[in-house]
């Protein structure tokens, strides 16, 4: 059995000022092993997201089983930390108070959250900033905290869905190369959304390309490459082309769906 699996996902949205139904995901099936890092491609509004909502407990299939280490997903949990686009930092709270959130709302005293935080801000390289607010952070130093607050959970499972698309080139860059790094210190399975085919391939143990929607799997591509990820190497461009070639189809169909039902 594998570790996640996503088994015959179908889901259906309704379109209430329509008043009809929209098929997002149809028939999806993937499968994941412990330690993996699967990177979710494919034309805007494909679904990636919502599988990746799916897998979260935030979103549940019109038909299917998502399942985490043999246990159907029925709703949020600790074993699965979210990572999102946009950090979602409580601007009143420290650094420090940011990644203990979740003791917080246990009822953790203050010391005690503080302790717990320290090695993960350490982790994630932001000690020194223990005691700033959101404000005082940039984008990079924001999205830290996120991390630092889902590896305090010690999920097994680390979801995120485009948390670098917001940073410039040489943040984003920096930011892919530590999360490689916190990936393979921790050990745990991650799963990233991204619109990027670069972060993908430097990213990933897989790449699930998908069709345009209604989202299906397209291909899913076994990443066969040393780390860290060169990207001027031919092997490193042979699979980009193959990806990209993947991509501008999907979105080539996509396109000629929209003028099909504009007509």
């Amino acid at each position: 059995m594998a570790f996640i699996e996503l088994n015959d996902i179908v889901k259906v949205f309704k379109d209430r000022k329509r008043g009809t139904d929209m098929l997002a995901i149809d028939h999806v099936s993937l499968r994941l092993e412990k330690k993996e890092f699967l990177c979710l491609l494919g034309p805007s509004g494909c679904g990636k997201s919502t599988l990746l909502n799916m897998i979260a407990g935030f979103e549940f299939p019109t038909s299917g089983v998502v399942t985490v280490a043999g246990k159907p997903i029925t709703g949020p949990g600790a074993d699965r930390g979210m990572v999102f686009q946009q950090a979602n930092l409580m601007p009143w709270l420290p650094v420090w108070d940011n990644v203990a959130f979740s003791l917080k709302l246990q009822g953790k005293s203050a010391a005690e959250r503080r302790a717990a935080a320290q090695p993960f801000i350490e982790t994630v390289k932001l000690k020194g900033f223990e005691n700033h607010y959101p404000s005082e952070l940039s984008g990079g130093m924001a999205q830290r905290v996120g991390i630092a607050r889902a590896l305090l959970q010690n999920p097994s499972v680390i979801l995120m869905d485009e948390p670098f698309a917001a940073l410039d080139a040489q943040t984003k860059m920096e930011m892919q190369e530590e999360l490689v790094a916190l990936w393979q210190r921790y050990e745990g399975t991650i799963v990233f959304v991204t619109h990027s085919v670069d972060e993908a391939l430097i990213l990933a143990t897989k790449v699930a390309v998908m069709t345009h929607r209604p989202g299906r799997m397209r291909e899913l591509i076994d990443i066969d490459l040393p780390r860290p990820r060169d990207t001027t190497t031919p092997e490193f461009n042979q699979y980009k082309r193959h990806v990209l070639s993947l991509i501008r189809e999907e979105s080539a169909l996509a396109h000629a769906d929209a003028a099909l039902l504009a007509a």
